[in-house]
């Protein structure tokens, strides 16, 4: 019997077997230059400590503000099932908090406790059953913590409904639990008044990601990222603005900043040894002024000192450093525009050339992003928002650039034309 609809070997239950896997470039049918099958560098594989990601394309994590006390529900299956049969070459499941206080909203996703574990492994499991690589972002908020879901804050035209971003114990939150480096609220008017984290309570922060870590590997996922940025926890570590400690932990000495965020990720590192472990930062605070004054007093965080910790991390082991910005100064100005993320990226690249680099930040065209991938700017693209409004993009980016990529069995009939493309010259530009 020849002629059968595969099933994929060791599934819970009955999916067609994609062979190659979906979102996998397809040489033979691909652009043709002088006869010779090209793909683009969005397109091309990579490696890392084992795990082979089809492209480069990555789905940043997106909160969804829709957990169950910590536990994934129906509503992340979908979510993220719909990525993983539609070809992107990593998926990253939402900033994920390690303790409960460590969420960002009461509705936020965790993985402090063994009941959360089976939630997210019959995800990771249906994503691997389609040939999909996913991972997770473990996270701690910070003194952002204890905070309003953003449609619940505001709605949809912007339109104030909150007086506050502060939840309270009557809207499950934990105001008066809230820590960070320093007793520096994000904003004093409308968020928590976060408690100055003691030694004690770094070591438990600390634990307590080395212990979801273990976590994540029983439910299966194939590498995390540690969420670095923003203004949550770690990054509130290294920005002067929000670590004022005079106590060999923060103030302006740099190497004191760093000390405690470089202590967790190493920690982290060692206990995920074996498969590829992602960092995210924000290169810069996006405040007034320079990042350093004429005196040589640290004044921001920004791309002088971000090289600084991205070279400790390829130093530790770190596989790639996933480059955004702000998110710790609540009065910043970004200009924002198509690629204005890219740059910041492409400085970390330039420091550190031997460590892969994520680029994040208004990335929407095929051509933009491949363009990023090829000249080096990045190794990877991280997008969200442009996925939400097409989650298909992977395939729709190889039609456009003129290549041909595995979509899942089922959905095919709709990309006959880019599985069967006229002969033509590839250009990115």
């Amino acid at each position: 019997m020849t002629n059968v609809n595969k099933a994929v070997p060791g599934a819970k239950e009955y999916y067609p077997l994609n062979e190659p896997s979906i979102g996998a470039a397809l040489p033979t049918v691909g652009v043709l230059d002088v006869g010779i099958a090209v793909i683009p560098p969005l397109f091309h594989p990579l490696k890392i400590r084992g795990v082979t990601f089809n492209n480069r394309i990555f789905v940043s994590p997106m909160c969804q503000y829709s957990s169950d006390n910590g536990h994934a529900t129906d509503w992340h299956f979908v979510h993220i099932g719909g990525y993983a049969t539609r070809g992107y070459g990593g998926i990253v499941m939402e900033a994920t908090a390690v303790v409960p206080e460590g969420r960002i909203s009461p509705q936020d996703a965790g993985i402090w406790t063994e009941s959360q574990i089976e939630p997210l492994k019959r995800i990771v499991d249906f994503a691997h059953a389609q040939g999909a690589k996913i991972g997770i972002q473990l996270s701690h908020a910070g003194r952002k913590a204890s905070t309003l879901a953003p449609w619940v804050y505001a709605n949809c035209t912007r339109t104030r409904l909150a007086r506050t971003w502060i939840a309270k114990e009557d809207e499950d939150g934990w105001p008066d639990e809230v820590y960070g480096p320093s007793e520096v609220a994000f904003r004093h008017e409308d968020y928590p008044q976060p408690k100055a984290m003691s030694e004690q309570d770094m070591l438990y922060v600390q634990d307590a990601f080395v212990t979801a870590i273990g976590r994540c590997r029983e439910a299966g996922f194939d590498f995390i990222e540690l969420h670095g940025a923003h203004g949550y926890l770690l990054h509130s570590w290294l920005s002067p603005l929000s670590n004022v400690r005079g106590d060999g932990y923060g103030g302006q000495s740099l190497e004191d900043r760093l000390r405690f965020p470089l202590r967790l990720i190493r920690a982290c590192r060692d206990a995920w040894a074996d498969k590829p472990l992602f960092v995210r930062i924000s290169a810069t605070d996006w405040a007034e002024g320079p990042e350093r004054g004429e005196d040589g007093v640290w004044k921001q965080w920004g791309l002088e000192q971000s090289k600084v910790l991205v070279r400790e991390l390829m130093a530790m082991g770190v596989d790639l450093v996933d480059v955004s910005s702000g998110g710790n100064w609540a009065a910043q100005q970004i200009p924002v525009k198509l690629g204005y993320q890219v740059p910041f990226a492409e400085e970390m690249k330039r420091a550190c050339p031997n460590l892969l680099v994520g680029a994040v930040g208004m990335i929407e065209t095929p051509k933009q992003a491949d363009k990023i991938v090829r000249y080096g700017q990045a190794d990877v693209v991280f997008m969200a928002r442009e996925l939400i409004r097409n989650p298909h993009w992977p395939i729709y980016a190889a039609q456009e650039l003129g290549v041909a990529v595995k979509p899942a069995n089922q959905y095919e009939r709709g990309w006959m034309a880019m599985l069967s493309p006229p002969k033509k010259s590839y250009s990115a530009l």
